[in-house]
């Protein structure tokens, strides 16, 4: 059923390949002597079946598609392993939100969540969110589901209906989340975010406006590029002023004075308006984070109808490979103490930068298939490439594809030849 053709090439098709980072010898080794048992290279549960994660029981069905690989990763929760560079930048955010926004009583204003269970339902992942029925976000190649109920989730916002509900008007969540994606040295199954939301009262947001007393959060009119059909401009205004206002402080914390910053706007079904922000470091501009003001529906739904808000999200990773100049994203996972003794300071606010671990060459290897003409995802196979290879690949790269004019004959299945190139760390 499947024809594959592999070869071993020393310098073909390089211009198609980012060259290999340096991922420490030993570590790959390691990695190589474990060879995965064959059962793991499926990508889905059978039907009737349970799988347990975090000690409970899922039963399976065909929505499914958990790997091995992505499997080992839950529970590792490295943004909470002391001196790992995901846990000092959650720790440097941290300590700029309790140091900066102070409640009355001198506490800090924003509550931290760092250790939720990273299995949700489908509703709070999607439906919480506003997100619709058939959205593309929602595909099962896109994600990882336990079943059809309940996911690995896929962003931190999926807790957000859930703290706002228990009356939380100021809080960070923290968290491992999952994403099938395409493999290169920017992507990885597993990556961690940092979500931030607040609420404001009246009261809050007019406080120290001159005549704010007159000033209101709501009213009905139409939805427009710049407001939400239920609030004011006013509260709207003032909200986006707060959200961006307390961005740049973040950024300055992290990044240092004299930060060039730019809004884009943007689109997410929870929040509007919504902006990326982008930084200049290094004199390229870069993506670091999306935010808006949320949904006033989303806000209405969890019980907090009389308040408005914003929300913002950044990738830890993200933060972490421009901070400390860590060029791929697998190195995250390493366990090599060549790796994780770089990050060992007294001070969280430190100045880093990583080291190569290694300099060996890529080794390139060319892989041809069939493929299936329906049911297919490219995602599944980059699945199947890492529970194989692990972490050794750094990066699949599609170079060809062709499908055989010739028409099959009605009983037999249609495949679809392609080809592409596998780049691993020797």
């Amino acid at each position: 059923m499947v024809c594959s053709a592999l070869r071993r090439v020393a310098h073909v098709r390089v211009y198609l390949v980012r060259k290999a980072s340096g991922v420490s010898r030993g570590h790959q080794h390691q990695a190589l002597g474990s060879r995965p048992a064959a059962s793991e290279f499926a990508a889905r549960g059978a039907p009737g079946s349970v799988v347990e994660l975090l000690g409970k029981p899922y039963p399976q069905d065909d929505y499914s598609n958990l790997s091995q690989k992505v499997l080992s990763r839950v529970g590792r929760n490295l943004h909470n392993q002391q001196h790992h560079p995901l846990w000092l930048i959650k720790e440097r955010v941290k300590e700029h939100f309790y140091k900066q926004y102070v409640g009355r009583f001198g506490t800090p204003l924003f509550s931290v969540y760092d250790d939720l269970s990273p299995v949700v339902t489908t509703w709070q992942n999607f439906d919480s969110l506003l997100i619709p029925a058939g959205h593309p976000s929602r595909k099962k190649g896109d994600n990882y589901y336990l079943n059809r109920t309940h996911m690995l989730r896929a962003h931190t916002s999926a807790h957000q209906w859930d703290l706002l509900h228990a009356g939380l008007d100021a809080f960070l969540v923290v968290g491992d989340v999952y994403r099938r994606d395409q493999i290169d040295s920017q992507h990885y199954p597993v990556f961690h975010q940092l979500e931030a939301v607040r609420l404001f009262s009246k009261h809050e947001l007019f406080a120290g406006i001159k005549n704010g007393e007159s000033l209101q959060l709501f009213e009905q009119s139409s939805r427009s590029a710049h407001k939400q059909e239920t609030h004011t401009m006013e509260a709207m205004k003032l909200v986006e002023f707060d959200l961006k206002q307390t961005l740049t402080r973040l950024v300055t914390h992290l990044f240092g004075d004299g930060l060039d910053i730019r809004w884009v706007d943007c689109y997410f079904p929870f929040t509007h308006p919504s902006f990326e922000m982008e930084i200049n470091f290094h004199g390229e501009w870069l993506e670091v984070l999306g935010c808006g003001v949320m949904e006033q529906q989303l806000v209405n739904s969890a019980g907090a109808q009389d308040r408005v808000g914003w929300a913002f999200g950044l990738g830890l990773e993200r933060l972490a490979m421009i901070l400390y100049d860590i060029p791929d994203i697998r190195l995250f996972w390493s366990e090599d103490e060549r790796f994780l003794k770089q990050f060992l300071v007294s001070d969280i606010n430190q100045k880093v930068k990583f080291q190569p671990l290694s300099k060996y060459p890529a080794v390139i290897n060319d892989i041809s298939f069939w493929l299936p003409s329906e049911n297919y995802s490219e995602n599944d196979f980059y699945d199947l490439v890492r529970t194989i290879g692990g972490d050794l690949v750094e990066k699949v790269d599609l170079i060809d594809k062709f499908e055989h004019p010739k028409p099959w004959p009605t009983d037999s299945v249609k495949f679809q030849p392609g080809l592409c190139t596998i780049t691993a760390n020797s």
